[in-house]
């Protein structure tokens, strides 16, 4: 095997490594690792001691690896929310042009929700720019989505009411919440300003949580009679999102071959 093809695979054997640990919900021993790469116990020990060196990985008190210092430095140095704006935005697009409406992306921040993209209206009459414009989560489409989901939890105390057509108590927002999740998607219609209808869906990520919610807005008389089909359709959008900020599918070894979590042992 001539030095270069050498040198790829290794190459790709360490960035499966890192991924591995990346992708785990818990740190990961060395024996979990060379389990789960299928490599000789050499192998896995030189690899791992070039990444530690490098910052891709380091260990914990008690031995086992977990994403090293390059990942929190590079975290710390950029907006947290710039990659997932840059991998909704295609999506966002596509959904403006399906729709007409303004899109939003919002994600939590401690206890508020914040905007931190918009798309917006093709209509003459469509929605303001809601982007560093705080409301309370239960007031919006896209915030409760975060409530149910459990990315946000009601404040405690009574519940601000900028229209009669606002949720009155936590209470009933819990029960909004409820159907929510049951149908998957949340609605607000006059909730936060008379005339305007939100419908959002939930983005999940790489552990099943809930990173951000998708929606659109508009004025009541063109949403309120479409709501069960644009939800639909923003499912269809977040599912597509939710995908891409999962990543691939992870390699997994079974009876010393690779293979994709979603593949198929064929005997």
């Amino acid at each position: 095997m001539s030095e270069t093809a050498t040198g790829t695979r290794a190459l790709d054997r360490a960035a499966d490594l890192v991924a591995t640990v990346v992708h785990a919900d818990e740190p990961m021993s060395f024996a979990d690792l060379q389990d789960a790469s299928g490599l000789a116990k050499s192998t896995t020990s030189r690899l791992l001691t070039a990444l530690e060196r490098s910052g891709l990985l380091e260990r914990d008190p008690s031995g086992s690896y977990v994403a090293g210092r390059l990942f929190w430095l590079y975290a710390a140095r950029h907006d947290p929310w710039e990659e997932l704006v840059r991998l909704a935005r295609p999506v966002m697009d596509a959904l403006g042009a399906d729709t007409g409406e303004t899109v939003h992306l919002s994600v939590a921040r401690g206890e508020r929700v914040v905007q931190v993209a918009q798309v917006d209206s093709t209509f003459l009459l469509g929605t303001r720019d809601w982007t560093d414009v705080e409301v309370p989560a239960h007031c919006s489409a896209l915030g409760k989505v975060l409530l149910a989901w459990g990315a946000l939890e009601l404040p405690e105390g009574d519940l601000e009411r900028p229209t009669p057509s606002t949720l009155p108590d936590a209470d009933a927002v819990r029960r909004d919440c409820e159907q929510a999740r049951r149908r998957g998607w949340a609605l607000t219609q006059d909730e936060l300003e008379i005339g305007l209808t939100g419908i959002a869906v939930p983005v999940f990520g790489v552990r099943d949580d809930v990173v951000a919610s998708l929606g659109i807005s508009g004025p009541t008389p063109r949403l309120a009679q479409r709501a069960d089909e644009l939800g639909r359709r923003l499912l269809d959008r977040s599912a597509a999102l939710s995908s891409l900020l999962r990543g691939p599918a992870r390699p997994t070894t079974v009876g010393g071959t690779a293979r994709t979590e979603n593949e198929e042992v064929v005997a």
